[in-house]
C-alpha cells in the first residue's frame, strides 16, 4: 500500500524542535533569535507568504522583524537596507522576498546578504558551501524535500536519486544534498532524452521542474519514493486547482511512497527556514551545537 507523505505533520513536528531550541537559547543564553524579511512591492502571493512566514516566526519564539517598502524603491536603497541588517547583532536571519519588482536585480541584492545570515541558503557562497560539502545554509525546499524523504526511508545511501529540473532553487542544491546522503544521482530535465526511461530507474524520484504532471504514472518505477515539489495553478472542469509535476492518480499506484499537491513539501518550506534562523543565530553568536 502506497504512503501518502504528511508533509504538514513533518513540518509542524519540526516546528515543535525548533521551538524547543529557542526556547533552550533563551534559558541558557537570554538570547531570543530573530529574522528580519524585507518585502519591496505589492504583490499578493508574496505579501501572504509573508505574513505566513511572520507567523510561524513569532509562534516559534523568535522575534519577526518586517521591512516593506513601496514598489518605487530604488535598488540601491534594498541595497543598504540588507547592509544594515548585515551589521545589526540582533539581526540572526535576513530574507529578501521574491520576486522583486523588474527594476531590481534579484542576483545582486541577494548576494549583498552575508553568508551567515542567508537562511535562504541563495547566496553565491552557500551555494558554494553546499558543492564543496562545508558546513553553510541550505536552500529550505531542497532541505525539506530530504527530510521528507528520510521519513520514508531514513537511510537513503545507495539508492538512485533522479531529480527532474535544473533551477538554483531547487534542482541543483537538492541533487547536492541527495549526493550527500551517498545517493547515486542523476540531474535530468525537460530536454533529457528519453526522459521516461531516466526516471524509471530513479527508487527516488524528485519532480522539481514546474509543468504540470510532466511525470506520468508508468514513469515510475515500482516501489520509489517520489516527491513532488512542483506547485501549478491550472483550470480543469471550470475550476482552478493546485497540482504538481506529477501525475498523483497515476503515479500513486507505483510508488512506494508519495508527496501530494498541496500538503506534502510545501509546509517544510516555511519549517525549514525557522531551522535555518535557529541554527544560523547559536553560529554566528558562538552558542554551540543546535539540536533541531
Amino acid at each position: 500500500m502506497t504512503t501518502v507523505i504528511d508533509g504538514k505533520a513533518v513540518a509542524a513536528d519540526l516546528r515543535e524542535k525548533v521551538a524547543q531550541a529557542v526556547a533552550k537559547i533563551k534559558e541558557e543564553h537570554n538570547v531570543q533569535p530573530a529574522l528580519a524579511v524585507v518585502l519591496v512591492g505589492e504583490d499578493p502571493a508574496s505579501q501572504v507568504y509573508v505574513r505566513n512566514k511572520h507567523t510561524a516566526t513569532e509562534k516559534s519564539g523568535m522575534r519577526s522583524i518586517e521591512h516593506k517598502l513601496p514598489e518605487t524603491t530604488r535598488e540601491e536603497d534594498v541595497v543598504a537596507l540588507v547592509r544594515n541588517l548585515n551589521e545589526d547583532p540582533e539581526v540572526d536571519g535576513i530574507l529578501v522576498q521574491l520576486p522583486l519588482p523588474k527594476h531590481i536585480s534579484s542576483d545582486r541584492v541577494l548576494n549583498e546578504i552575508h553568508p551567515d545570515k542567508d537562511v535562504d541558503g541563495l547566496t553565491e557562497v552557500n551555494a558554494g558551501r553546499l558543492m564543496l560539502g562545508k558546513d553553510g545554509l541550505v536552500p529550505c525546499t531542497p532541505q525539506g524535500s530530504v527530510i521528507l524523504a528520510k521519513t520514508v526511508k531514513e537511510n537513503l545511501s545507495g539508492l538512485k536519486a533522479v531529480v527532474v529540473g535544473r533551477s538554483i532553487l531547487v534542482g541543483k542544491p537538492l541533487a547536492m544534498l541527495l549526493l550527500a546522503e551517498n545517493c547515486t544521482v542523476t540531474m535530468a530535465h525537460s530536454r533529457t532524452k528519453d526522459l521516461a526511461a531516466v526516471c524509471r530507474e530513479a527508487d527516488i524520484l524528485c519532480a522539481a521542474v514546474g509543468i504540470p504532471r510532466l511525470i506520468k504514472g508508468d514513469w515510475v518505477k515500482k516501489g520509489a519514493i517520489v516527491i513532488d515539489v512542483g506547485i501549478n495553478r491550472i483550470e480543469e472542469d471550470g475550476k482552478k486547482r493546485l497540482v504538481g509535476d506529477v501525475d498523483y492518480g497515476a503515479a500513486k499506484d507505483a510508488a512506494a511512497a508519495i508527496t501530494p499537491v498541496p500538503g506534502g513539501v510545501g509546509p517544510m518550506t516555511i519549517a525549514c527556514l525557522l531551522r535555518n534562523t535557529v541554527l544560523a543565530a547559536a553560529r554566528r553568536r558562538g552558542l554551540g551545537a543546535v539540536e533541531v
